[in-house]
C-alpha cells in the first residue's frame, strides 16, 4: 500500500490497492535481475556475495531466513527441477516472488531450499487460451503497464508497484477497481503450478476453470486458498468470464483513461472523543449504504487512515474512476458525508490524473519492522468498538506509539460473485481493516506489538478478541497473515484460526491439499492442513 513511516505509520499513502500481499507495507524491490537473457537457474549459496540481498529482501525485516541456499529460476522447468531436488533431500521449501509476505513463512529457520522466482516476470497474450499470461514475479507495476500499453486493459490488483503477482493474486489479490471489476481471482482462467505427487515426483500442471477439466479444484483452490499450499505457481492466465471471441482487447476489463485522486485531513487536535467516533462511524455508515453490486459508488475506492495522534492528523485518500464531472460529485458528496456532524474541518486536495500513473504509484521503503493484523466487516463498528478505537488512537492509550488502524474500501463487484465460484469465502463485506504498528529499534518490538494486539484483542472483546463471523465481522484476510490467530492465548474464541479466513471452504481446501500435496510438502504455520 503506502510506506509505513516512523511516525504516523504512513506518509505519501497516495494511491490505494492490496499486496502482500495485499497492501504492499512497508518492502524492498525484487530481485528483479535477468529480466531478458535469464542465465538459467542459478544456486545461490551463503558464502555467494548475492545471498544476502536475496534471503533479505522480504518486506518484514522481523524475519530473515537462512535456508541452505537459493534457487533463482527462470522457467518452469527449472521450478520442477529445483523442487524435485529439495524433495530428494529432503529439504523444507518455501518460495518468494515479490516478498511481501508479512509473516515469516519464507524466511522461516526450517526452511532450508528457498526458490525465488523473480526473473520469471513475462506478461503475454497466449492466443490459445486466449488469455493473458503472467508468470509470478512479474511486478504489479509492470503487469499494468504491459497490460495498459499492449491492449488498454487492467487486472484489478494492487497498488504498490512493487509487490509480485505471485503471492497476491493467490489470496484474491484486491485494489482500486475491485468495487468496480472484483478481486484479481474474479478474472483468473488458469494456473500453472508444479506440485509433488505421493511418490515424490515433481511436475507441472495446468488447472483451468473450465467445467469439465480434471484439474478444476486445483485452479478452485487457487482462487483465494492463499501461498504456500499446494505447490509452486509458475503462471497465471487471466480472461474475464463471459467474455467471447479472440480480440485480446475485450477479454479483460478495460482501464480507465484517467482517475481523479482526492485527500481530506482532518487534525487530530481539532477531534474530541465524540468527533472521532462521530467521523469513523459516518465512515463505515456510508460502505453500508453504498456498497452493493451496481451502485453508482463503486467508482469510488478509498483508504481511511486513522493514525495514532502522535502522528498529528488523520487522512483519508481516494480514487474514483468517472469521468469528468460526476468524478468531482462523488468526491464531494462522499466528503461530505464522512465528515457530517464533525465540527472539524478537513484539508482537501483534488488532482486529476493519467490512470497508468496513479494505477501503481506507491514506492516503497526499505524493509521495516512492523506487525499487522486485519478483518472484514459486513458494516461499520458499533459503539463500543468505536470508543475502543478513540481509546487506543488517543494520547489516553499513554505514550507516543507508530500505529495506526486502515480502513479499506471494499464490497461492490466483489460482493456480486457467489461465494463458492472462487476459495474466497467473504463476499458480503463492505471494508476491510488492517491494524498496524512499527518500530525502529528491536527494543521496542516488545511494546509495539503489545500496542497493536491489546487493541485488537479489544476491538473483539465479544467475540474472543478475533473477528469471528456475525453481524459485524466476517473473520480476516489471508493475504494480510497473522500467525497470533492460531495462538490459544490471543484467540479465545473457540473458532480456529482456518475458519476465520476460510469459513465453510476450509474442508475443501483440506481435500484439495490431500490430492496435490499428499506429503505436505508445502507448508507454514497458517498453511492448510491434510484431512486426518
Amino acid at each position: 500500500m503506502a510506506e509505513v513511516t516512523r511516525r504516523g505509520v504512513l506518509a505519501g499513502a497516495a494511491a490505494l490497492g492490496g499486496a502482500a500481499a495485499g497492501l504492499g507495507l512497508p518492502g524492498t524491490a525484487t530481485a528483479a535481475a535477468a529480466r531478458t537473457g535469464a542465465p538459467g537457474a542459478v544456486t545461490v549459496r551463503p558464502d555467494d556475495t548475492r545471498y544476502a540481498s536475496l534471503t533479505g529482501r522480504g518486506s518484514n525485516a522481523r524475519f530473515v531466513g537462512a535456508p541452505d541456499y537459493v534457487r533463482v529460476a527462470s522457467s518452469a522447468r527449472e521450478v520442477v527441477d529445483a523442487v524435485q531436488q529439495a524433495v530428494d533431500e529432503g529439504r523444507r521449501i518455501a518460495v518468494r516472488s515479490g516478498g511481501h509476505c508479512f509473516e515469516d513463512f519464507v524466511d522461516d529457520p526450517s526452511v532450508k531450499a528457498l526458490i525465488d522466482l523473480s526473473p520469471m516476470a513475462s506478461v503475454s497474450y497466449d492466443t490459445r487460451r486466449r488469455a493473458f499470461a503472467v508468470e509470478p514475479g512479474a511486478l504489479l507495476g509492470e503487469v499494468y503497464q504491459r497490460l495498459f500499453l499492449g491492449w488498454g486493459v487492467t487486472v484489478p490488483a494492487g497498488a504498490t508497484a512493487e509487490v509480485g503477482v505471485g503471492g497476491h493474486v493467490l489470496g484474491g489479490g484486491y485494489g482500486a477497481l475491485s468495487r468496480r471489476y472484483g478481486l484479481s481471482v474474479d478474472h483468473l482462467y488458469a494456473v500453472e503450478v508444479v506440485v509433488v505427487d505421493g511418490r515424490g515426483r515433481a511436475s507441472s500442471v495446468v488447472a483451468t476453470r473450465e467445467p469439465d477439466d480434471p484439474h478444476r479444484d486445483l485452479w478452485w483452490a487457487h482462487t483465494g486458498g492463499g501461498g504456500g499450499n499446494f505447490g509452486v505457481v509458475t503462471r497465471y492466465w487471466f480472461r474475464s468470464p463471459g467474455t467471447k471471441g479472440s480480440d485480446p482487447a475485450r477479454l479483460l476489463p478495460r482501464a480507465p483513461a484517467s482517475v481523479l485522486t482526492f485527500s481530506a485531513s482532518w487534525s487530530w487536535k481539532d477531534l474530541d472523543r465524540r468527533s472521532f467516533t462521530r467521523l469513523v462511524g459516518n465512515h463505515g455508515g456510508w460502505h453500508e449504504h453504498n456498497s452493493a453490486p451496481g451502485s453508482p459508488y463503486t467508482d469510488l475506492f478509498s483508504l481511511l487512515m486513522l493514525n495514532h495522534r502522535e502522528s498529528g492528523t488523520i487522512e483519508l485518500v481516494g480514487q474514483v474512476h468517472s469521468p469528468g464531472a460526476d468524478a468531482q460529485r462523488l468526491v464531494d458528496d462522499y466528503v461530505a458525508a464522512v465528515g457530517a456532524g464533525v465540527r472539524a474541518r478537513p484539508t482537501r486536495t483534488v488532482v486529476n490524473r493519467p490512470w497508468l500513473l496513479a494505477a501503481a504509484a506507491v514506492q516503497e521503503s526499505e524493509p521495516a519492522l512492523f506487525k499487522a493484523k486485519a478483518a472484514y466487516l459486513r458494516q461499520c463498528f458499533t459503539d463500543r468498538q468505536l470508543g475502543v478505537l478513540h481509546e487506543h488512537l488517543s494520547a489516553e492509550a499513554g505514550g507516543a506509539v507508530d500505529g495506526a488502524v486502515w480502513l479499506v474500501s471494499y464490497g461492490g463487484q466483489v460482493n456480486a460473485v457467489v461465494p463458492g465460484e472462487t476459495a474466497v469465502a467473504q463476499r458480503d463485506s463492505v471494508l476491510k481493516a488492517i491494524y498496524l504498528t512499527t518500530w525502529q529499534n528491536p527494543d521496542a518490538a516488545r511494546s509495539a506489538l503489545g500496542w497493536v494486539r491489546d487493541l485488537y484483542r479489544d476491538m473483539y472483546a465479544d467475540t474472543g478478541g478475533v473477528p469471528v463471523p456475525g453481524a459485524v465481522s466476517d473473520g480476516s484476510f489471508v493475504n494480510y497473515p497473522d500467525t497470533d490467530l492460531a495462538d490459544p492465548d490471543l484467540n479465545t474464541s473457540g473458532t480456529p484460526w482456518h475458519t476465520l479466513y476460510y469459513k465453510q471452504h476450509y474442508p475443501r481446501l483440506q481435500r484439495i491439499k490431500a490430492r496435490w500435496d499428499p506429503r505436505n510438502e508445502f507448508h507454514h504455520a497458517l498453511s492448510i492442513r491434510p484431512p486426518r
